[in-house]
């Protein structure tokens, strides 16, 4: 493949990859995106592979590679549950910071004795943020990884002095950045590298840890953003325009997103990185200051939820992360499709950071065949709360928590939420009365007008469903 022709294969996946961040901006068009995305990405891997870069005797290798990495795909898409999409997605952004560590190191060693005068500054200069910021989203996505299993607590570790250590990092940083580039020798200059990148590990490790389990669906778009950007550095030193595109629009869409993370929460972005929101456990958090919620719970049975869903003529489903564990999606539609038979109108009320990451709650929706006009956002749906018969929520609890607006002192104080408790009546499926990944109590569960559905969300459900039928 000629020069020319690689080019107009990059310009190309640009644009087939530019369409596939529209389409992946609107549920019904997501599909479309993804293969729009493919597609791009798969020109640019054969315009790489057989452009005149590459030259005969290393196509066995890239081929082999190319293989092992697909073997790894294939077999993690079949045996990976949509429940475990937000953990995946933070380890395949741990592999791009890695390789851009990697890359990295390979293009000091390859390509610097290439370089002189201004030319060998910038490359070195490029090498060194590359690295930098391909070692802090490594490490950092794998801490984010063990917290979205349940590896690690979702409880933010908060260090004597923290601030303090990561300004200490950040000149360390700067400082050996200095020595590497007045290097004399590969040898020289690979000592300030090294010590630069066990920095910025241990700043993954730091940063990711002292955010609490609350902000999760932050850091998981946040980790999109640094794997961008990481990418874009990897473009720059292998001088590869696709690459810095590619990586410039995953970069920056990453941080829009996590704005919009950060709107939906009420929160700023700094103090997310900054961290300490938030308890591990699901122990209460208490409110400083704050009256804890009081009162009894009502319990209610699937039976009765049943009879309560069969005489109302408008219901709101709120779905959260519980519903993902119980894999229950499949038996929401089933009873949804069930309630819409008998003239029932559900909706589907989502909040932006229900979940572990951006989206969650759509993807599971749309792999159980709901349809994507009754599936709205919380701007979309809060208002019409007064007037809407039963809110059924399941598995959420920080969206749907009233202290959010009721008490100033709380820790998710001014955070928008699915006001549920507007409704006629709401009930809420859950295990137990433990608090969510935010730590914070619920004053929900005590209200008059709600009733608590306790058990496996799936399990219960099924009850539900039968109990519809008969």
């Amino acid at each position: 493949m000629t020069a020319s022709l690689a080019t107009v294969s990059y310009i190309g996946a640009t644009i087939l990859f530019i369409l596939s961040l529209g389409g992946l901006s609107n549920p019904e068009t997501a599909r479309r995106g993804n293969l729009f995305g493919m597609i791009g990405m798969a020109v640019a891997v054969l315009a790489t592979v057989f452009g005149p870069r590459v030259t005969p005797a290393g196509i066995p290798w890239i081929v082999g590679a190319l293989v092992a990495g697909g073997a790894v795909g294939l077999v993690a898409a079949k045996k990976v549950q949509m429940t475990q999409m937000p953990e995946l997605v933070a380890l395949m952004h741990s592999l791009v910071g890695l390789a851009a560590c990697l890359v990295g190191y390979a293009s000091y060693v390859d390509t610097s004795i290439a370089f002189e005068g201004a030319e060998k500054a910038i490359h070195e200069v490029e090498i060194y943020v590359g690295i930098l910021i391909g070692a802090v989203t490594f490490s950092g996505s794998i801490v984010a990884f063990g917290k979205l299993s349940g590896r690690i607590g979702g409880k933010p570790l908060l260090l004597p002095g923290r601030h303090w250590l990561n300004l200490a990092g950040l000149l360390i940083v700067i400082w050996f950045g200095r020595a590497f580039l007045h290097a004399e020798s590969i040898p020289a200059g690979m000592t300030p590298l090294i010590v630069m990148t066990v920095i910025a590990l241990l700043f993954g490790v730091h940063m990711v840890m002292a955010i609490g389990g609350a902000d999760m669906p932050v850091v998981v778009s946040m980790l999109n953003s640094y794997s961008g950007w990481a990418a874009a550095a990897t473009g720059f030193m292998l001088s590869n325009d696709l690459l810095i595109v590619v990586g410039a629009l995953v970069g920056s869409s990453g941080a829009i997103l996590s704005y919009i993370m950060c709107r939906a929460m009420n929160r700023n972005f700094i103090s997310v990185i900054a961290g300490g929101f938030g308890t591990g456990g699901g122990a209460p958090a208490p409110a400083a200051g704050g009256a804890q919620p009081a009162g009894e719970v009502t319990p209610i049975s699937a039976a009765e939820t049943a009879e309560m869903l069969r005489e109302a003529k408008n219901v709101v489903i709120v779905p959260g992360y519980g519903m993902a564990v119980a894999q229950a999606q499949h038996t929401v539609y089933e009873i949804t499709k069930l309630l819409r038979e008998k003239g029932v109108d559900v909706r589907f009320g989502i909040h932006p950071v229900a979940g572990r990451m951006p989206g969650h709650m759509n993807v599971l929706l749309a792999e159980a065949k709901v349809p994507y006009d009754i599936v709205l956002e919380m701007d979309e749906i809060n208002e019409d709360f007064p007037d809407t018969d039963v809110a059924m929520v399941i598995g959420a609890n920080d969206i749907v928590n009233p202290a959010a607006q009721d008490d100033p002192s709380s820790p998710i104080a001014g955070m928008p939420v699915l006001e549920v408790w507007k409704a006629r009546h709401s009930i809420v499926m859950k295990r137990s009365m433990a608090s969510g990944y935010a730590g914070v109590d619920n004053p929900l569960f005590y209200k008059d007008n709600n009733r608590m559905l306790f058990g496996d969300a799936k399990k219960m459900l099924d009850e539900v469903l039968a109990a519809l039928k008969a």
